[in-house]
């Protein structure tokens, strides 16, 4: 005999396209700014292949593993109150 556990709410769905590429530009934007701000002076003696590179280096880590959580998270909680 096996013993069902609990579930906890229901996970919200994915988010849509639509509020991937919001959540994506709340992300990129202010990182790529910011980077900017604090690198520009050095950057802006780069080649522009090299500048590109070097901020999507720095850029897509801060991105994928510190912002996009923490979105998501954000857009569960608002999701689960509603």
């Amino acid at each position: 005999m096996t013993k069902e556990q609990p579930t906890a709410s229901a996970a919200p769905n994915p988010p849509s396209k639509h509020q991937l590429a919001v959540m994506i530009w709340l992300s990129v934007f202010p990182t790529l700014a910011l980077i900017n701000v604090v690198l520009g002076d050095w950057l802006g003696t780069l080649p522009t292949l090299v500048r590109t590179f070097v901020l999507a280096t720095i850029a897509v880590p801060i991105v994928i593993y510190g912002l996009m959580p923490q979105l998501h998270r954000l857009r569960r909680r608002a999701l689960s109150r509603a």
